[in-house]
């Protein structure tokens, strides 16, 4: 993805914190002789730092795409919004519209893992952060509700190599500018409009931003 240098992590503390509370997104592998990308919709659990955790069916076509080529991208993003034309206008008509949103890409180097101790490991964290709470029962491979299951999935640890972070929220355009662009999505309030106005909020109150 395109980022301009006013839309990129101000740090790595900012994706980080922003990652940190976001679990689904969509893992994408090259395809295998040529064909399209493999892209599938998932939960994971990224450990803060250079690993994400998931599991997958076994008949998920990525596997084929991983074991031929293991570089795969982790993509997520959210607090998306579409900011109309008269929004961005100084007069009449001279608006152009654009979308804000928050993007974070790892690249990553894959390991499926096939072992049930290993398959095990996997999915008991990923239930305890899924579920903290519990009522998930025992994740063992001799024992508990999923011992059967173990064969029907595979697992994938993915080492995090590179990091892509996108901030998009107009942060080249003057304050007053982006305030307009605020009291649009609260009055607007559609699905979104909140958690993009938070991030542009966030993203205005910093100190190098008032200008």
């Amino acid at each position: 993805m395109l980022i301009h240098p006013w839309d990129a992590a101000h740090d790595t503390d900012e994706w980080r914190s922003w990652l940190r509370t976001r679990d689904f997104g969509q893992l994408a592998a090259n395809g295998v002789d040529g064909g399209p990308p493999i892209v599938v919709p998932t939960h994971f659990l990224f450990d803060g730092d250079k690993e994400v955790l998931l599991h997958l069916a076994r008949p998920n076509p990525i596997w084929a795409a991983l074991e031929a080529n293991p570089v795969t991208v982790v993509s997520v993003h959210d607090d998306y919004a579409y900011i109309p034309s008269v929004w961005r206008s100084d007069s009449p008509g001279n608006g152009v519209p654009t979308s804000y949103y928050a993007s974070v890409q790892l690249t990553c180097l894959a390991r499926i893992v096939d072992d049930k101790e290993g398959k095990a490991d996997i999915l008991r964290r990923q239930l305890a952060h899924h579920q903290p709470d519990g009522g998930y029962g025992e994740v063992a491979v001799d024992a508990g509700p999923y011992r059967k299951m173990f064969s029907a999935i595979r697992g994938l640890r993915l080492e995090v190599v590179d990091v892509r972070a996108k901030f998009k929220y107009d942060d080249h355009r003057p304050v007053e500018f982006r305030e307009r662009i605020r009291e649009g999505l609260a009055e607007r309030d559609l699905p979104g409009d909140a958690g993009t106005k938070a991030q542009l909020v966030r993203r205005m109150n910093r100190p190098e931003a008032q200008r």
